[in-house]
This record gives C-alpha cells, structure tokens and sequence, in this order.
C-alpha cells in the first residue's frame, strides 16, 4: 500500500487525467454528461498530457546536462591523475617499489623438516660450485663433499668447492662453539658424541683432513678451506642453483634463495668476504704427504706439519685416529 501511494504521488498529474477520462467515459456512456462537458474534458486531459510530456522531456534535458557535467568533471581530474600515474606506473616509480617489495617477501621460501634434506640434495645435484660457512663442517664433510665430487665424476665436470669453518687451533672460539652446542642439546647427537672443546678442534682438523684427501683422489676438485675465528650460529650453502641457510638445530625451519633472486647474490658477496678475512689453508702442501685410502697417523701428522696446522703436542695415536675416522668414514649428524 506505500508503495502504491507512493507511486500515485510521483505521477499524480497522469493518474488524475486517467481518473477524469474514466469518469467521464463512463458518464458519457449512458448519457449522463452534455457534449460540451465532454469536449472540456478532452482538452483538459490534452493539456495534462501535454504537462507531462514536457516534465519528462525538461527531466531528461536536465539528466543529460548532469551526466555531461559529470563527464566533463571526470575528465578534469583524469587530467590531473596522469602526471600522479606516470610517476606510478614509471619503472622507478611506487607501482614498481610496491612489486619489488612484493617480491622481496616472496623470494625466500622457509623449509622445514624433510625439505631441507631435500633442498640440499637437489642444490648438489646439478652445481658446479659450492661454497660452505658454518661451524667444524661435520655434514659438508660427511655429505655434501662426497656427493657433489660424484655427480661433477658423472657429469664429467669440474667442482669448486670453498669451505669455511672454526679455526681448530683457536682453543676460544672452539670452546664458545662447543658451549653454544651444548646449549642446544646437552645430550649425545647422532654420532653418539656430545660437544666438548677436544670434540669441536677434532671436528675441524677432520674436515681439513677430507678436503685433502679428496683433491688427492680427484682431478676434477678445485678446493679451498678457510679457517676463522669468528663463530658463526647460521650455515650457509651456496650453490650454483641456490643459497640455503640452516642452524645447528635441525628443528628450526630453514631459508632458501634461488638464484634468480638478488639476495642469492647478496650472500655470495657475503661469503666471498668472509672467506677473504679468513686464514687460508694452503691446501696444495698437501702434494708432499700421500695420503693412503685411510691414512696412517704418520701421515695424518704430516701433513698437518706442511699445512702449517701442527696437531697439539697432547695429542697422541688414539687423537690422531679419531680425526682420521672422523675425515674417511665421517657420519652424518642428523641421521
């Protein structure tokens, strides 16, 4: 019923002309209303229909100069966005800004559990290059080297291969590194060993042990071992493919950056320059000790004597046989 009401009121001048046509039709039919009353009426119904055409016509001019109003205001201000947009939408401009920090939070992918095995094994599957910065490098020396020497032995291409661990003969930082290993876990790892000072300066003399040992059994390594007295909480692995950022605990998720991103370029700038304030070992000494399948105590302490890394005096036969197990038959930590 509003709604009707309504509707009569917003056309009341046609619904009133409707109502007199009616009235006086009916009047007229059975003879009730003169001629003349008649023709008055349809003149009368003339001029409301005449009123109406005219509303409706003034409705549309009025329409119609609005929305051209209405155009001509768009255009203006169209007009005064396109410098605002060009400084948007230029390669320098805040659409770009606004896409590379979209993409700046989507170029590193977090890994968790199983994927970073996986992660490292498909970044040593195609690499011709590696580049390690950790703790003593138990699982670069357990894995990562001897793998990546196969697939270069497969692909028949070359591998090189940098690494850059804890300084063995800096007895502080091998003990702030056993201190924060043990902060993790106090108890035995998968090696069934806990983190001792000895156990850390044994860790690293090994991996420099495997590094030579393997360029002695493959002309196709290139490597390089640096030794540092910085201890570091993060490992990084960088490959041709892409940079993976681990920690100690293997609960915590890890990073990777592929290579097509800039901070993988970031990082191996960073890498170079760690390795460049690292002390070098001058791994081609070790051309003056041959090294057997499993090297003999003799041979293990000279070749340290020409590295320029002496083993301490307190170590005896049995010391020098756990780095040499620890080099040649070395386990991974996270079995």
């Amino acid at each position: 019923m509003a709604r009707l009401i309504s509707w009569v009121a917003s056309n009341l001048d046609a619904f009133f002309g409707l109502a007199i046509a009616l009235t006086v039709a009916i009047l007229g039919i059975i003879d009730d209303v003169p001629q003349d009353v008649v023709n008055s009426v349809i003149l009368l119904i003339l001029a409301l229909l005449a009123q109406a055409l005219l509303r409706e016509r003034w409705r549309r001019d009025t329409a119609e100069k609005a929305g051209r109003q209405m155009l001509a205001e768009s255009n203006a201000r169209l007009d005064e966005l396109v410098p605002h947009l060009a400084q948007i939408t230029a390669e320098d401009g805040v659409l770009a800004g606004a896409r590379s920090a979209i993409n700046s939070a989507s170029m590193v992918r977090v890994l968790n559990g199983a994927e970073v095995g996986a992660a490292h094994a498909e970044a040593r599957a195609q690499t011709d290059r590696w580049r390690f910065r950790g703790g003593t490098g138990t699982y670069t020396r357990a894995v990562t080297l001897p793998e990546c020497i196969e697939h270069a032995r497969r692909r028949n291409g070359t591998l090189d291969f940098g690494i850059e661990i804890i300084d063995p003969t800096d007895e502080q930082v091998c003990e702030r590194y056993a201190q924060f290993r043990r902060s993790l876990s106090p108890r035995p790892d998968a090696t069934g060993e806990r983190w001792t000072v000895d156990r850390t300066r044994k860790e690293s003399y090994a991996t420099v042990l495997a590094a030579c040992w393997h360029q002695q059994r493959s002309g196709l390594l290139n490597i390089d071992v640096r030794l540092s007295n910085r201890m570091s909480t993060f490992r990084y692995d960088l490959s041709s493919s892409c940079v993976i950022i681990t920690q100690e605990n293997p609960q915590t998720p890890a990073l990777r950056i592929d290579r097509r991103e800039i901070y993988y370029h970031r990082y191996s700038i960073e890498l170079q320059y760690s390795r460049e304030q690292s002390r070098r070992v001058p791994i081609e000494q070790a051309r003056q000790v041959q090294l057997d399948d499993e090297p003999s105590v003799e041979q293990t302490r000279r070749l340290f004597v020409a590295l320029g890394l002496p083993l301490p005096r307190a170590y005896g036969d049995r010391e020098v046989s756990d780095i040499i197990v620890k080099a040649i038959q070395a386990r991974n930590p996270y079995e």
